[in-house]
């Protein structure tokens, strides 16, 4: 069965649709998300299981996988960080281009997991800002599918004037990511 996607809320008639410029792109952004998969251990094979025909993530309009981060708008962390690659996946956070969102999936990628050593990174969030923690160790494909739909609904939600605001300036120094 095909899902018709809701029209956002606007003024109908017979032969015309009028509603807001911001409704439109949310719409549009939330059903067209290009992931970037960075998945380093166990979490990303249970990412890879969503891609498969039993939980098929092309229903939501991610088919389209993007291993070049100047053309994705997700980045899919799955799986252990270590310290020394820190600073690759900050690297790969400042080459996408805005809008973008983090998912970071399991626990691993959210807190370190059971690996609470000296090398490794204590979730993802002290190098770059997470937008949806997806928990689990590992999580199952139909949390990481319910992740990404709260992206989906971010996207959808977020003003078109968010990423230009002081306090998302001040939230990106935070993490010492320089705005253009």
């Amino acid at each position: 069965m095909v899902k018709i996607e809701k029209a956002p809320e606007g003024i109908e008639g017979q032969g015309f649709f009028a509603t807001s410029f911001d409704k439109v792109i949310g719409m549009a952004r939330a059903n067209s998300l290009w992931p970037l998969p960075f998945a380093t251990s166990c979490c990303g094979i249970e990412f890879m299981a969503t891609m498969g025909s039993n939980y098929d993530l092309a229903r939501f309009g991610s088919e389209r996988m993007s291993f070049s981060p100047r053309q994705a708008d997700l980045l899919i962390v799955a799986g252990t960080i270590s310290k020394k690659l820190g600073p690759v996946l900050k690297q790969v956070y400042d080459q996408m281009a805005e809008p973008k969102w983090v998912l970071s999936v399991g626990a691993c990628a959210s807190s370190g997991g059971i690996f609470d050593t000296y090398s490794v990174l204590q979730g993802i969030d002290n190098v770059i800002p997470v937008d949806v923690y997806v928990p689990g160790c590992p999580p199952r494909p139909e949390q990481i599918i319910e992740g990404i739909l709260k992206i989906q609904e971010l996207a959808r939600n977020e003003s078109l004037r968010r990423r230009n605001s002081e306090e998302y300036k001040k939230m990106l120094e935070s993490y010492n990511i320089e705005t253009v």
